[in-house]
């Protein structure tokens, strides 16, 4: 490294030390560009949100958008509740998350304090390939192969729901839980694992009521990742779960999420700038607003129960 400096120094006609500082000045700025430019493209978003959502709400007030129970911004009668939207948002993520949460966490658990290594080197990877599949097969798988299914049990079921919609989903977003779960249960101290065994305490024991609550600062954090992704998800919800705004807290019937209708409605059929085209905006700005809300509580839970060992 001497060498090559002292190199570039008489090509350069600077001294070492200059040269030096120098690079690191260069190396210093492009890690700042490169941190720089998300907080760039994260304002840039809420920028064009606020502004496009600012003249959709010069058109519609505030109370009737949180308020009205019917979403028909394209029907000639027009109705702006986005309460519709939220709760096929809500159930469909809650039924992920019924799906997620319990079998990511018991694979954490397995993968951590269970599995042999060389298991645990084919089944995480393995697992993980699940958040490689493209989401658009996730929809149609859960058209296809899911609902059929679930119509052997429940014969009214109807062919598009928001139970297989949510069921799929959920199985997506398993290897955000397990993957960041159990990367979490690794990370706490072995001698907290052997004080537990010391007392006589069974692998399962110790797992549970010792492992899980020390690591309990991540799962909580994979726990809000997941919910974040569900909330976000489009495609599956989009394909599966119906295209028709509907009020219903009932996962077995068909409705329309936010991301599903931001879908439908960018397809090119309604005019740019008009008040049909800026309700996207609108939704999106609501859906922002909820995944923030989460993020937000996902730090809180972090920070509280972050543990210095």
């Amino acid at each position: 490294m001497t060498k090559t400096l002292a190199k570039q120094s008489q090509l350069t006609g600077l001294s070492p030390k200059v040269l030096r500082n120098l690079r690191e000045k260069v190396i210093e700025s492009i890690l700042f560009l490169a941190a720089f430019s998300s907080i760039v493209t994260t304002v840039g978003i809420i920028s064009i949100l606020l502004y496009e959502s600012a003249s959709f709400f010069k058109e519609v007030s505030v109370w009737d958008f949180l308020t009205d129970t019917q979403w028909t911004p394209l029907f000639e009668e027009k109705h702006f509740g986005i309460i519709t939207l939220v709760s096929g948002t809500l159930v469909t993520t809650f039924v992920a998350l019924c799906v997620a949460i319990p079998l990511g966490t018991i694979a954490a658990i397995y993968l951590s304090e269970f599995a042999h290594v060389a298991v645990r080197e084919i089944v995480k990877p393995t697992l993980e390939l699940l958040a490689g599949v493209p989401t658009v097969v996730y929809g149609y798988f859960a058209l296809l192969f899911v609902t059929p299914l679930l119509q052997q049990f429940l014969p009214d079921l109807p062919y598009s729901n928001m139970l297989s919609a949510g069921m799929v989903m959920g199985i997506m977003v398993i290897p955000y839980v397990s993957s960041l779960s159990e990367d979490a249960m690794r990370s706490v101290p072995d001698y907290l694992r052997e004080a537990s065994y010391a007392t006589g305490a069974t692998r399962f024991q110790t797992a549970v009521r010792v492992i899980l609550p020390s690591a309990i600062s991540g799962i909580s954090a994979a726990y809000i990742l997941g919910i974040s992704r569900a909330i976000g998800e489009t495609m599956v919800v989009a394909i599966a779960a119906g295209g028709q705004p509907n009020l219903t807290w009932n996962p077995m019937e068909p409705s329309q999420t936010m991301t599903a209708y931001i879908v439908s409605v960018s397809k090119g059929d309604i005019p740019y700038g008009s008040l049909e085209y800026q309700t996207i905006f609108a939704v999106g700005l609501t859906l922002l607003l909820m995944t923030l809300v989460f993020n937000i509580i996902g730090h809180f839970l972090t920070k509280r129960y972050r543990e210095v060992y």
